[in-house]
């Protein structure tokens, strides 16, 4: 008895057997709840209110959501590796009003030197937390909560009862946040290459997937021979970098600076990490997530604002948004590993 023999798959049926497999892996993406929720919540206000999508109402959102998106890409390369820096919104103010210091004292100075100047401060004052989350081993949600309130206590004893205000500046200043390039801010064109250059980093170089390692297993990390304290610290220092250019635009962005500049940016920086898919337990999730996750915020303050809804119901559902987030996190980390253990058992 013989048997027929068996035709490889064709290229159809190859075709048919990826295409499931694509439209799984699209539907996991960690990106799209939040891309689903963004699209449907501009739909839903553009109905109510047909101003909210006008040139101006865009971009008036994406000049609001530019200093966010930053930080936000800087705080997911710290949450990825399972640490947190609640001192972001402190950096930011400290080198805003720092620029205006610059402008005010300086006169003629050349604004690429303020630029350089405020990410040098927000490296400094990066470094500083991770270094002591590296070396001294205390956990990065109590050092960075200390250094918050230092940060800020260094801000309001500089800056005292003194404001900068756009009078302060140079007119080609405070034109970055006026200018556009094809219709859109040029600062959130400056937010956009920062987003493409630092998910380039995590996805393309060794050092950025090691960020999702250590946030996996620190342990398991350093057997395998990562520098976890190394990888760790640059986590913070580029975070402070990011910090310091978000102080630098913020001072280009509005009228006026001083002592409370960036206080509670904190928490929505965060909040904008973790709705926008980075897992709060760290080791995965995206920069493009996080700047989504904050163009989702700035759209529901946007939205509820324009629908004249109070206040206090615009921050409710942004806690509502973030406990979800964590949740839903929670639960797809529990049967992943549950599926594994499956897998494991059924190889054994």
């Amino acid at each position: 008895m013989t048997t027929a023999p068996t035709r490889p798959p064709g290229k159809a049926e190859r075709i048919a057997s990826a295409a499931p497999s694509r439209l799984g892996a699209f539907l996991r993406l960690r990106e799209l709840p939040v891309t689903v929720a963004l699209i449907a919540l501009v739909i839903i206000t553009t109905v109510v209110n047909p101003l909210f999508l006008s040139p101006q109402g865009v971009k008036d959102l994406l000049l609001n959501a530019t200093i966010v998106i930053i930080l936000a890409v800087g705080q997911a390369l710290v949450i990825i590796t399972r640490n947190v820096d609640l001192s972001v919104g402190s950096i930011l103010g400290l080198v805003a009003f720092g620029t205006g210091t610059l402008f005010a004292t300086v006169p003629g100075i050349p604004i690429v030197v303020v630029f350089l100047a405020g990410m040098l401060l927000g490296a400094l004052l990066g470094a500083i937390n991770g270094l002591l989350v590296t070396v001294a081993k205390v956990p990065a949600l109590v050092i960075t909560l200390g250094t918050l309130y230092i940060y800020r206590g260094l801000n309001n004893a500089w800056a005292g009862g003194t404001q900068y205000f756009a009078g302060d500046r140079p007119d080609a200043f405070g034109s970055l946040s006026v200018d556009t390039v094809l219709g859109f801010p040029l600062i959130t064109l400056i937010a956009v290459v920062v987003v493409v250059i630092v998910a380039v980093y995590l996805a393309g170089t060794r050092p950025g997937r090691d960020l999702y390692a250590i946030g996996s297993d620190p342990d398991a990390a350093k057997l395998f021979g990562i520098p976890v304290s190394r990888r760790v610290f640059l986590a913070f220092l580029t975070n402070g970098v990011l910090a310091g250019l978000a102080g630098v635009l913020y001072a280009s962005r509005f009228n006026s600076v001083g002592a409370t500049t960036g206080s509670g940016l904190e928490l929505a920086v965060v909040a904008a990490a973790v709705v926008g898919g980075v897992a709060i337990f760290g080791g995965s999730g995206s920069v493009v997530g996080a700047a989504m996750g904050a163009l989702l915020l700035t759209t529901i303050t946007s939205a509820l604002t324009a629908l004249r809804v109070d206040k206090f119901w615009q921050e409710a559902i942004v806690g509502v948004l973030i406990l979800s987030a964590i949740i839903i996190d929670r639960i797809a980390s529990v049967r992943s590993a549950r599926k594994l253990r499956i897998s494991e058992a059924r190889n054994v």
